[in-house]
């Protein structure tokens, strides 16, 4: 026996082989020419520092809350 298809086992699909119309943002930006540049050496460091300040904040407003018991509170009070 030979491995493989058999020529009865193939089937051509004819029926898939219509374009669907596209919908939403998709069909949207279809006629639109889009060019997208990488960011460059400036960008990339504002945003990192940006990223880092904004999780340096975070944490120590974690470390504040875990130690600080009137911070604790305002901070439950402020949830109501």
């Amino acid at each position: 026996m030979v491995k493989g298809f058999s020529d009865n086992e193939v089937k051509n699909n004819t029926q898939n082989t219509q374009i669907k119309e596209k919908k939403g943002l998709a069909g949207f930006l279809k006629g639109k020419k889009f060019i997208y540049t990488l960011p460059g050496k400036k960008q990339i460091n504002i945003f990192g520092s940006i990223v880092i300040g904004l999780n340096l904040i975070l944490v120590l407003l974690v470390i504040l809350y875990l130690k600080n018991q009137a911070f604790h509170d305002f901070v439950f009070n402020v949830g109501r």
